[in-house]
């Protein structure tokens, strides 16, 4: 076992005796992390809000962050976060406070951490996958189209209602679709 797997808890590093049980889902995540590094889940748009997608994988591949992405199409998202994965093989590094023009082509992103308080609403199969939480998640947080975001003046409404602000403690997150089901 390499170093990145002696430290990590996941299904894959670590028996946890169940893996005759397995959801098919879950047998695809794996499946995409042992061929890819990671692999991306989406949530499509529906009735109760906005779609999103994260990463599971990467932190265990690279010791990289997973990402997750809000408020856009998930095939854009799915892409957008398999090209910051690219980047990750490659050895770059994903970090909090970063900004990135290598996710949405034309468009600049941050990478915002995200609290921990979040992940359980969020990210149910990566919590299945680590069995430890918490792991690294960051937030890529995409500009309106004049290219300004949540904390730049006179942003567009829209960004508030197509993404969450996860950086922030769900206490400190404004009401809305992202906190309804808290």
């Amino acid at each position: 076992m390499n170093q990145v797997g002696s430290l990590c808890r996941c299904i894959l590093c670590h028996d946890y005796g169940d893996s005759g049980d397995r959801h098919p889902m879950e047998l695809t995540t794996i499946r995409h992390v042992q061929q890819h590094g990671w692999g991306v889940t989406t949530i499509p748009e529906d009735d109760k809000g906005p779609g999103w997608a994260y990463t599971i994988g990467l932190w265990h591949t690279h010791r990289m962050p997973e990402l997750a992405i809000f408020g856009l199409d998930v095939e854009l998202s799915q892409m957008s976060l398999n090209e910051l994965g690219d980047r990750a093989s490659d050895g770059v590094a994903l970090e909090a406070e970063q900004a990135r023009d290598d996710a949405i082509k034309g468009y600049q992103v941050h990478l915002k951490s995200i609290d921990y308080r979040w992940y359980k609403a969020f990210f149910g199969r990566a919590i299945a996958f680590y069995r430890r939480p918490p792991i690294p998640f960051l937030q890529v947080v995409w500009p309106d189209r004049q290219g300004r975001f949540h904390w730049d003046s006179d942003n567009d409404a829209q960004l508030h209602r197509r993404q969450p602000q996860l950086w922030n403690r769900p206490d400190d997150h404004p009401a809305g679709v992202w906190t309804q089901d808290l």
